[in-house]
């Protein structure tokens, strides 16, 4: 297996993960937080696609799924259009407020841009330094697995918050 093909399934389980933390959910329970301080699944699902896009992009040199696809406009959250949801408070959260066809809908996007980039790459292509700011630099092999084990503890977190939602919606 390449590392190109591990990638990829990696990658594939983000985006698995999070169609099953959103499938069939209704709008109220994407945006249920278990307190006024927790992360919604609509915020969890939004931040992990918005993370990908932003960094995956940045490294490989290509628009973002976001502004070049129009889902910016299609989210309309007031925030900066760069924001990724890294550093929001509690009061941004609460913002991140739309139906599962929209948030799927982006993260399948993403999801592909992704996968188009990455499955081209060669073993070698992961050393490249893609962000000098830290010591040691970081490669692009560093970058993707960064990215995908943090789209994987969102996404686990959503799931998370999924079943707490659920629980209400069988107990209420």
């Amino acid at each position: 297996m390449t590392a190109a093909a591990v990638l990829v399934d990696a990658f594939g389980r983000v985006r698995e993960a999070s169609h099953a933390a959103v499938d069939s959910l209704t709008d109220d329970e994407l945006a249920y937080r278990p307190d006024d301080h927790a992360n919604s699944i609509a915020w969890l699902v939004w931040h992990l696609s918005r993370v990908e896009d932003d960094h995956v992009c940045a490294a490989a040199k290509i628009d973002q799924v976001w502004m070049s696809q129009d889902w910016e406009r299609r989210f309309a959250l007031p925030f900066d259009r760069a924001a990724t949801g890294y550093g929001q408070d509690s009061g941004e959260v609460a913002q991140v407020v739309c139906d599962g066809s929209l948030l799927l809908g982006y993260q399948d996007a993403v999801h592909e841009r992704v996968i188009s980039y990455v499955s081209k790459l060669e073993d070698d292509d992961l050393k490249l330094i893609v962000d000098r700011r830290w010591s040691p630099p970081v490669t692009l092999g560093v970058r993707l697995v960064s990215v995908i084990a943090d789209g994987l503890e969102h996404a686990g977190q959503a799931a998370y918050v999924r079943g707490l939602a659920l629980r209400r919606r069988t107990s209420g």
